[in-house]
């Protein structure tokens, strides 16, 4: 190892004087990089959003196995099935208890700008606990009044005079599909990809905005387990005893993978997000390939001479990648700093959760120095051919 510190020290940097000598030319390649960095990020943040706005309201749910429709999609596509299979799941040993929620996206206007979005409705037995939300938990009394809903504080849109009535005590008023609700208290869960925000309230109010709705028809069914069971042997136990191809059994890490699925595999958003990466590692590839091409040609009689001398191929092409590496490392420093804030600014802009993560930091490194290194065993290849004797 000392070896080989000793000799990096006694090597001439070639490939950072050959960058260092056209300034103009290395700005512009850190421009480029840079650029394809900035996308890379924004695209990896957008995607990174997609699921985690989605799959929020799914980690919420405080439950061991979850059941659905086969027929649904998503949580803003969720197809109903009979309360009866909640019933017959009670009887399954290891199951301590169920509960039947009711999902629906509706139409409501914002109390403050009087504007039509669209939010998620969320109804149950406010005598259960049914998310691990204690702001929803310590007022489950409010929702149990007539036509009285929380409201999701952290919901897309211009909300700030409404929640300042509701923590000054005040009564705040709107509609949902031309019925008219009341607003008792806030939480906070944030907005996602389906929906704006998201209400809370029992499962009489739920239906009441649904007059269509069956009582007995359910979006999901919880179910907890007793101590001391395995959660996985329980399901299993489930799928067998209730042979029904009206209802899928699945465990809260499989419930979330579900959803998660949905907008990786079936959305068009997540292909457009991964498409957007591709792209930027493209953009990087042309760009770095662009510069590292012309410094060859630039400098082919010193190569040739080089050859000529008596240095192997695998120094001229050490002179290469040490300018791609080069290249990549001082790129990716404005790549990662602007991305912050552009992170900021669209999260403050949507209030979707985007944000920086180490792991993400040191993937687009990679990528980078990837990038970098591809453009410059591309730039390399008539450099490999050259013969001394044609240069001269």
């Amino acid at each position: 190892m000392m070896g080989l510190i000793l000799e990096l020290q006694r090597r001439t940097p070639l490939g950072w004087l050959q960058l260092s000598h056209h300034k103009s030319r290395l700005l512009v390649a850190l421009a480029g990089i840079a650029f394809a960095d900035v996308l890379i990020f924004m695209q990896l943040g957008f995607q990174n959003a997609l699921y985690d706005s989605n799959t929020r309201l799914n980690r919420a749910f405080l439950t061991d196995i979850i059941l659905i429709s086969p027929q649904s999609r998503n949580m803003q596509n969720l197809a109903t099935f009979s309360r009866r299979r909640l019933l017959q799941a009670a009887d399954v040993p290891g199951v301590k208890s169920t509960q039947g929620i009711y999902i629906g996206l509706v139409t409501w206007k914002n109390p403050q700008t009087r504007q039509k979005t669209t939010v998620q409705a969320i109804g149950f037995n406010p005598e259960q606990v049914a998310l691990n939300l204690p702001e929803v938990n310590s007022q489950l009394d409010k929702i149990k009044l007539p036509e009285n809903f929380l409201f999701d504080r952290a919901a897309r849109g211009e909300y700030e005079q409404v929640f300042q009535q509701i923590n000054a005590g005040k009564l705040v008023t709107t509609e949902v599909d031309k019925r008219t609700i009341s607003i008792g208290g806030v939480f906070k869960l944030g907005a996602s990809f389906g929906a704006d925000g998201t209400l809370v309230s029992s499962d009489e109010n739920f239906l009441r905005l649904f007059p269509r709705r069956q009582a007995g028809s359910i979006s999901l069914g919880l179910i907890n387990i007793q101590p001391g069971y395995d959660t996985q042997q329980v399901a299993t136990a489930l799928k067998a005893y209730l042979k029904s191809e009206d209802v899928k059994v699945l465990t809260r890490a499989e419930y979330i993978k579900f959803e998660e699925d949905y907008w990786k595999k079936e959305s068009p958003i997540g292909f457009i997000f991964s498409l957007g990466v591709s792209m930027g590692f493209m953009v990087g590839v042309i760009i770095v390939y662009q510069v590292l091409s012309t410094d060859v040609n630039a400098h082919m009689k010193e190569y040739a001479t080089f050859k000529a001398m008596g240095y192997p191929n695998s120094y001229l092409l050490g002179v290469i990648f040490e300018e791609a590496i080069i290249l990549a490392a001082l790129g990716f420093i404005p790549g990662f700093i602007v991305p912050l804030g552009l992170y900021q600014l669209a999260a403050n802009a949507t209030n979707l959760p985007i944000y920086m993560t180490a792991v993400r930091a040191i993937i687009v490194f990679f990528l980078t120095i990837i990038m970098c290194a591809f453009s410059g065993a591309i730039a390399t290849r008539r450099l490999q051919a050259a013969d001394p004797a044609d240069m001269f």
